[in-house]
């Protein structure tokens, strides 16, 4: 992880997609804990540190993460989470472009907790969540597309799924159909923006985190798109 943003009440990082922000069952350490262990240490704490996750990410997933380090930042976020007052902005690299340029993506999806995986129906069934997405073309290179996507909804995969669901599964995504993995593991989604008021001093907060240095296509597009 690298860090973005840091105050009194809230610590921003850039995830790699190599890292689980919370706790599973391989029993990796959980960026919550390694942000525990900096704090910990940058500030010569005593006894037990709070750090309270706010959101999360998928694994394979890279991008901006936001933390608590107050209780008080922590329900404060966790209402504007709720209200959708946090915008975070997507970036997702697929091989498949989409028919159109610029679209809303609307299904409903179903999660299926045994395979960790959701699946995305036109119309309405049983257990079914309404999905919703925004995404527009932003570059492309001579075989990939650069989206930029924009969440209505938070559904589990949804970003995966829904543009798997179009014919457009992301750049390393076996789960929801790609058809070979990236060298680092990851899928080549990147959470690249966020924009907040901050839940304490009030004043505007928006993070730009850089796309994996590791990843020779991300740069590219990084490179070209540095300034959107």
């Amino acid at each position: 992880m690298t860090i973005l943003y840091e105050d009194n009440h809230i610590i921003i990082v850039n995830k790699t997609c190599s890292e689980i922000v919370q706790g599973d069952k391989t029993g990796d350490e959980p960026l919550s804990e390694t942000i525990k262990r900096y704090l910990k240490t940058k500030y010569n704490k005593q006894g037990n540190v709070f750090c309270g996750v706010t959101h999360r990410l998928d694994r394979p997933v890279s991008g901006v993460v936001i933390f608590a380090k107050t209780s008080k930042a922590l329900s404060r976020l966790n209402t504007m989470f709720q209200k959708g007052e946090i915008k975070k902005t997507y970036w997702a690299i697929v091989k498949n472009s989409p028919e159109q340029q610029n679209a809303t993506l609307t299904h409903y999806l179903v999660r299926n907790e045994a395979k960790n995986k959701s699946v995305a129906h036109n119309k309405q069934v049983p257990n079914g969540k309404l999905s919703r997405l925004n995404y527009s073309t932003i570059d492309k290179s001579d075989s990939y597309t650069l989206l930029e996507v924009n969440l209505q909804t938070g559904r589990h995969h949804q970003i995966r799924c829904q543009l798997s669901k179009i014919g457009s599964p992301i750049k390393g995504d076996l789960k929801y159909g790609f058809s070979r993995s990236n060298p680092n593991g990851g899928i080549s989604l990147h959470a690249r923006e966020v924009e907040f008021i901050h839940p304490v001093s009030k004043e505007n907060i928006h993070i730009i985190a850089p796309t994996p240095e590791d990843d020779n296509l991300w740069s590219f597009f990084e490179k070209r798109n540095n300034n959107k």
